[in-house]
């Protein structure tokens, strides 16, 4: 039997059968004098073994695909509980083993017991025997099962790889299959030490949790936050006035206690801050406490629990290399009486760029419906500056309850994606008023005082991200006359569906605002007339429809003859 290695595996071949190897000894004695006993007994031979096996099939679980969260009918997910199991009908994954080409190796069983009650979940640790002949003995060389990168001659090593691979053949002797624990793991050296997007953030425990509704509207706290993914959830969870003290999940220590890893696997930390700390009283009136640094505890008082957390607000600053430096928390605090036997919990998370302004998004890459859309200035050489517009957004006129134009100036409100709108006022016109300053005042009154040049085709493109941007189209339709009034802003937003069909992302493609004048003509002295000022919104959707080479049920154009199916109807 012969040894081949193969990938860093040990394959054990049968070879044709031929007659016994005089042995150690008959050869020395037929080369020369006999060995002593005891010369040979002072000189035991030195056993060669390897390493044990690198894979622990205990540990392994190929249907956890979420992380800190416990995967439905995963019977092998290690963040499920009893309860999870409880609820599940059936085992996705029966049986868990390691390599199939190992002549022995460990395969791990999983079942549920529907018999119990509740039903639980059992696990297996067995024996597989592999029947081939041709199998694998053991997987014992670390270094095969991951790719290092080649060591480089330099001056100074040149003669020692010259040494070891100069030769014709070479091999890795047994004594380097010893593992060197104290060596960095080859898995990590491709690690990222920094915090990318949708990264769960790292706490010294776990993750940063952000409690969140999972197959009901009860919380969950396996919800891990992931880096710069802004999120808000609200949850119900069970509170017992006479336990309330002994409830983690509504005590302030619960969401502050554990340190923020700077970077993926650190030991630099750091601290969650109390930022602020509202208290709400029974009757739903807020109340902000003047010192935030005052750690309060839920305790009950005269029949009540009181301080107990009803919100939540996480805000971390981080770097431009994915470095997080600063974590700040504010907290809404309540009250709750025996009448009550839950409560509400909201939790929210955003992250600031170190240096920088905080700029909302309206989408993450994609619009949503509903959130404004994004717009800004380009000045002459230089990157987009946000709108200095109240709203920093795309905007247009406000309607008032008294419908006077006049008394409506600077009233605006933003343009939400996905919604058509349409407002306006009432002016009333006199012989008195002048051309000229009533329609720079009109054109105010429909623009805003400053109306932006560009709009986001995204809802996170960046200022800097100068090609992210979409100029706004700016027509006038009017007739030839000496004196125009402005009547009308009509503005189109022309939108397509961007990205996978799975999951498209609406993206801007071009806005065209449109304004329609009118002759002003003039009235006799002491008369007057009243005309409507409107303005209005469309989004139209532009996507293009699916070509026809990528129909998923292409059209087949041919006839069959009338005997095709024969003798089968």
């Amino acid at each position: 039997m012969a040894a081949l290695r193969v990938g860093g595996a040990l394959i054990f071949l049968l070879l044709p059968f031929r007659a016994a190897e005089p042995s150690v000894e008959s050869a020395a004695s037929a080369a020369g004098p006999a060995v002593p006993p005891e010369t040979r007994a002072a000189a035991p031979a030195q056993p060669r073994r390897g390493p044990a096996p690198v894979t622990d099939v205990a540990k392994l679980c190929v249907c956890d695909l979420l992380v800190a969260q416990c995967d439905v009918n995963c019977c092998c997910d290690p963040d499920c509980s009893a309860a999870d199991f409880s609820l599940f009908t059936t085992c996705s994954v029966p049986i868990v083993t390691g390599d199939s080409r190992l002549c022995s190796q460990k395969a791990a069983t999983y079942s549920l017991d529907v018999k119990a009650n509740p039903p639980e979940r059992i696990s297996k640790l067995i024996d597989q025997v592999n029947p081939s002949i041709f199998c694998i003995q053991s997987t014992n060389y670390k270094q095969a099962l991951s790719f290092s990168s080649p060591e480089m001659p330099t001056s100074e090593n040149f003669d020692q790889l010259l040494k070891q691979y100069g030769s014709a053949a070479f091999s890795v002797e047994p004594d380097s299959w010893i593992v060197n624990t104290e060596t960095q793991n080859p898995s990590d050296a491709n690690e990222t030490y920094r915090y990318e997007y949708g990264v769960p953030i790292q706490t010294v425990d776990a993750f940063l949790r952000l409690p969140s509704p999972v197959v009901s509207s009860w919380c969950s706290d396996t919800n891990p936050a992931g880096f710069l993914v802004n999120q808000a959830t609200k949850c119900t969870r069970s509170v017992s006035v006479e336990k309330c003290d002994n409830i983690q999940a509504v005590s302030m220590l619960f969401y502050i206690n554990s340190s923020i890893l700077a970077v993926p696997k650190s030991s630099q930390m750091v601290n969650i801050t109390v930022q602020s700390i509202v208290v709400q009283s029974l009757n739903g009136t807020w109340t902000l406490l003047n010192g935030s640094d005052v750690l309060r505890l839920p305790m009950i008082l005269d029949g009540l629990c009181i301080n107990i957390v009803l919100g939540v607000s996480y805000h971390i600053t981080y770097t431009d290399g994915g470095e997080i430096i600063e974590a700040a928390a504010s907290f809404v605090l309540g009250a709750i009486n025996e009448a009550a036997p839950s409560i509400q919990q909201s939790f929210e998370i955003s992250f600031t760029q170190v240096n920088t302004k905080p700029v909302p998004l309206s989408g993450n890459p994609g619009y949503i419906v509903g959130l404004p859309i994004r717009a800004g200035f380009r000045p002459q050489g230089s990157g987009i500056i946000q709108s200095t517009n109240k709203y920093n957004q795309l905007t247009i006129l406000k309607s008032t309850s008294s419908q006077d134009c006049l008394a409506a100036q600077g009233a605006r409100t933003p343009i939400l994606f996905g919604y058509n709108m349409i407002s306006g006022c009432k002016l009333r016109i006199t012989a008195a008023m002048k051309c000229q300053p009533l329609s720079e005042s009109l054109l105010d009154l429909l623009k805003g005082q400053s109306f932006p040049e560009y709009v986001a085709s995204f809802g996170n493109s960046q200022a800097q991200d100068v090609l992210d941007w979409v100029p706004i189209t700016q027509l006038q339709a009017s007739e030839q006359t000496s004196c125009q009034i402005p009547v009308s802003l009509e503005i189109e937003v022309k939108w397509t569906k961007y990205g996978s069909l799975v999951n498209p992302q609406a993206r801007i493609v071009n806005v065209t605002a449109t304004i329609t004048t009118t002759p002003l003509k003039q009235l006799p002295s002491g008369r007057e007339r009243t005309i409507p000022i409107t303005s209005s919104v469309v989004f139209t959707d532009v996507s293009s429809p699916a070509e026809p080479g990528y129909k998923a049920w292409p059209t087949i154009n041919v006839k069959l003859p009338f005997d095709f199916f024969f003798p089968f109807v």
